[in-house]
């Protein structure tokens, strides 16, 4: 066997990145030049800002390479496989040489994300040679009973990482304590937030540690079936969990009398869902799954009592079902002693907006966002100020500068208004328009509303339409008592998370940027230089060179003066299309 191993990554993130093509021109070099490697692949290594990724592991240590379409991966095998040479300007880590992305995994404590990027997610042994299905091993040989199993979970302090932040122990005895015939454990793969794309991430590259844990909430609550609801849109996660499905019943991790336990049965199947948001909402979910339409119903009776066809049902979502098997093997106290007193372990975040590294990171919780935002995100593109954070996805909430210290746990995140949802976290510098983000975000729920209540149904269009009138310089001055009233009546009226939540972004930027408001309102004017009906384009006369390249490429009309003339702008004309300020390379169109 070859001393190097060279890995690709091969996560949807990275193919639309280009590594397919990286991975393609690797085998034909190995191929063209007789070389001697083992070529793998592997899924997101996290680092999605440095898309395709590229790792050589050989005898003097390991080296990972970023941004490596195939020119550079020619160099880089050039240089590094043929003549022993790394080439430190592609670099993003190394374990002989400091590199300046490493800032990026400094503070990370990886459970959730442990075999993401290390593994090849199509192969069962590597999932195994890195302790996969060890913990229903341990299950098994120390002969712990269902109700033990249930009792190590809630000694873990693990709570749900799909938004509510439940205890899934006490979630779990719940459906435990009912008796009934059959019974169903779903995971909740098709939240729709930004977080949704960490689900996806981990279904693409740890799909086994997803089916542990279902197998290990089987056996604790007495349940023979599980389901995992993934949206259609995932191919690349459908297709690899499939794959691991058909690999554990193989092998004899899935089908009846696992592990010599006489009785217990439980197989794994996939339901693909159609994207709809609202099917992220536990009795939505049951309801697609079962054929019928995806809208919630009244609870009580909650899912663990009645759920998939009147029977007891325990919903998790991805990162709460992976966690599984690490707290069984490693201990509860070791996944316990991560976090704060009322939210223990580690929370996933999907970073993205305004910073220099975007990916995935895991955190322990009481690690505080401004850490996040500065360590692992890089700080502020284009050192711009820090404005603030969509934390929760389109129905979480928008948290200031100010409140950047806040500690990442359930609780201090919900007294700011804004939720942990399944982990998307979007920075916002002091270019972002916080009333056009709320409208963003209201629109997006506005249409995953299912219409089952009127307050969601209706309120939110009414909300969405004097948010819409508000950045286009058309806002009254009652407007905002009205957006309070109507957000307040839908978090009231409505049925499920999905109303209950939807005003959130517009109720938190309310709350900490208020002013924004008025501006729009009152004085007709965006301070973030971002709403478009909003924006003044004049000349500086003292820039202006006279070069008619502005005047050339206004579509209004809109611009006057000869060329070598000082020009002008008449407003009147202006459709406030930007093109002069694109167009001019002197710097003498101001925007304001």
């Amino acid at each position: 066997m070859s001393k190097t191993t060279i890995t690709v990554g091969l996560g949807s993130c990275g193919i639309a990145a280009g590594a397919a093509k990286t991975f393609e021109q690797l085998e034909l070099i190995k191929r063209a030049d007789n070389l001697q490697f083992d070529l793998k692949k592997t899924s997101c290594v996290g680092m999605c800002f440095r898309e395709p990724l590229m790792e050589i592991i050989d005898e003097t240590g390991t080296y990972l390479y970023g941004d490596v379409d195939i020119n550079r991966a020619d160099e880089i095998i050039e240089k590094h496989i043929k003549n022993y040479s790394p080439v430190k300007e592609y670099l993003v880590l190394c374990d002989t040489m400091d590199t300046p992305d490493k800032v990026f995994l400094e503070g990370q404590v990886k459970i959730a994300l442990r075999n993401c990027g290390k593994i090849d997610p199509e192969r069962i042994d590597e999932y195994e040679a890195q302790g996969g299905y060890k913990a229903l091993q341990k299950i098994a040989g120390n002969g712990l009973l269902p109700e033990q199993v249930v009792s190590l979970i809630s000694a873990s302090g693990l709570r749900g990482r799909g938004g509510g932040g439940f205890l899934t122990g006490t979630k779990w005895n719940f459906a435990r304590n009912t008796v009934a015939k059959q019974k169903y454990v779903i995971c909740n793969a098709d939240e729709g937030d930004p977080g949704a794309f960490m689900d996806r991430s981990i279904l693409e590259g740890d799909p086994h540690a997803v089916l542990e844990g279902m197998i290990i909430c089987g056996y604790a609550i007495g349940a023979s079936q599980g389901y995992i609801y993934c949206r259609a849109e995932y191919p690349l996660a459908i297709k690899r969990l499939n794959i691991a499905i058909q690999q554990a019943r193989e092998k004899g991790y899935l089908g009846k009398n696992l592990w010599g336990i006489e009785g217990f049965n439980f197989d794994i199947f996939i339901k693909e869902g159609a994207g709809a948001f609202v099917c992220g909402e536990e009795t939505a979910l049951i309801a697609s799954i079962e054929g019928q339409r995806g809208m919630p119903r009244r609870r009580p009776p909650f899912p663990a009592v009645s759920g998939l066809w009147q029977s007891p049902t325990i919903i998790n979502n991805v990162e709460t079902l992976v966690n599984l098997p690490w707290i069984i093997t490693q201990g509860p106290e070791k996944f316990a002693a991560f976090g704060t007193e009322k939210s223990k372990g580690t929370k996933v975040f999907a970073l993205t907006g305004k910073i220099r590294n975007g990916g995935l990171v895991e955190v322990p919780m009481g690690i505080t966002i401004r850490e996040i935002v500065n360590k692992q995100g890089g700080g502020i593109i284009g050192n711009k100020k820090f404005k603030a954070v969509q934390l929760g996805g389109p129905s979480g909430g928008c948290i200031p500068e100010h409140l950047a210290d806040t500690k990442i746990d359930f609780d201090s995140v919900n007294a700011t208004g804004a939720i942990m949802g399944s982990g998307g976290m979007v920075v916002m510098d002091e270019g972002t328009c916080v009333v056009d983000l709320a409208r963003f975000f209201l629109e997006f729920t506005q249409k995953e509303s299912c219409g089952k209540c009127t307050f969601c149904r209706i309120g939110t269009k009414r909300m969405l339409e004097i948010l819409t009138r508000i950045t286009e310089g058309n806002g009254h001055e009652n407007d905002l008592e009205m957006l309070e009233e109507l957000a307040l009546n839908i978090k009231d009226g409505s049925l499920c998370g999905l109303g209950q939540t939807a005003p959130n972004p517009v109720l938190t930027t309310l709350k900490y940027f208020r002013s924004e408001y008025e501006a729009h309102i009152r004085d007709k004017r965006c301070p973030a230089l971002s709403c478009k009906k909003l924006l003044t384009y004049t000349i500086n006369l003292e820039n202006c060179t006279g070069c008619t390249a502005c005047y050339r490429g206004c579509p209004a009309n809109a611009i006057s003066g000869a060329k070598r003339e000082k020009h002008s702008i008449i407003q009147e004309n202006c459709i406030k299309c930007g093109i002069c300020f694109t167009k001019c390379k002197f710097k003498a169109i101001v925007i304001s």
